[in-house]
């Protein structure tokens, strides 16, 4: 007989839902299982802690605080940022963890917890210019230097990594799911021994534009219905940096990949790139993933000409 295991927390201003499918274990397996899945949980509040730009105590926000000097960051930070700066590059800027002042500058700057605006003080004077070649990584040193005055945006990338970390954590117990706000990890089979079922929101309706059947991968959605900024409702939070606007030609990505943060930042960056460049970068990139524009066109990777 199956049991499921369920475990909500309210982190990273979404809802984070972790699920685990027992099989009749014993009272000491049980426990082990609510332990395990404490641990899991615990990670998405530590990550948070690491890198959200947010909380004037997070270590992102202190690394801010330090242009010019190489500083000695935690793994969890480096491997968040050393990932964002790769997809920077491969997708030409499009995706830019460096645009944070500019988001600010839009109205994304509110603590979720708090409402209070948590400003970074960089003036929009120092705007011009910045980008991700601002950030310089010392694999070795494992220190990040700030070129510039910048603020650094993870937010493509923090929460997927806390899912993969939570995953890994539940990976002892094979058949689990993690959903952060709709960066999925789905391990095994669900409770009726099958693969998971996703469902893809459709991004102009309440209801589903797709199910996905899927087991041991990532499933993340970007979308511009998400969040709007605080201060005008036509503008949304996924940003093509190299115009400094919310990317316009699609309602939503979706990608399926081997970890969450692979899956949402390429979601991130392919929505700002556009249909038919992004459609092109998640291919170069080996995900499968499914755009939606505006009018409802649906566009897979592998099915075009």
């Amino acid at each position: 007989m199956s049991d499921v295991y369920v475990h909500t927390i309210a982190p990273m201003g979404t809802v984070v839902t972790i699920q685990v499918v027992g099989h009749g274990e014993d009272e000491t397996r049980r426990a082990e299982r609510a332990e395990c899945v404490a641990r899991a949980a615990a990670w998405f509040h530590s990550i948070e802690k690491c890198c959200s730009r947010f909380d004037s105590e997070s270590e992102l926000r202190q690394l801010t605080d330090q242009v010019g000097t190489p500083v000695t960051v935690s793994p969890m930070l480096y491997e968040a940022i050393r990932f964002a700066l790769s997809v920077a590059e491969e997708s030409a800027g499009a995706f830019d963890p460096t645009v944070g002042q500019r988001m600010e500058a839009r109205g994304f700057d509110r603590n979720y917890q708090t409402g209070q605006v948590a400003s970074s003080g960089i003036a929009s004077s120092f705007l011009d210019g910045v980008s991700w070649r601002d950030v310089l990584l010392d694999a070795g040193a494992q220190t990040v230097t700030l070129l510039k005055p910048l603020v650094l945006d993870l937010g493509a990338v923090a929460k997927g990594l806390a899912v993969d970390v939570a995953a890994r954590e539940l990976a002892p117990f094979e058949n689990f799911a993690v959903d952060a706000g709709g960066d999925l990890y789905l391990g095994g089979h669900n409770v009726d021994g099958e693969p998971w079922s996703v469902g893809i929101r459709h991004p102009r309706e309440n209801s589903l534009i797709e199910t996905l059947h899927v087991s041991n991968t990532a499933v993340c959605t970007s979308g511009d219905y998400e969040r709007k900024s605080a201060t005008d409702e036509r503008v949304h939070h996924i940003m093509d940096a190299r115009t400094g606007e919310s990317a316009a030609e699609l309602a939503s990505v979706t990608v399926v990949a081997p970890s969450a943060m692979v899956a949402d930042a390429l979601a991130t960056a392919a929505f700002a790139l556009g249909p038919a460049d992004g459609l092109r970068f998640l291919e170069r990139q080996g995900v499968r993933g499914l755009m939606v524009t505006p009018s409802l066109e649906r566009l897979e990777t592998g099915s075009h000409p």
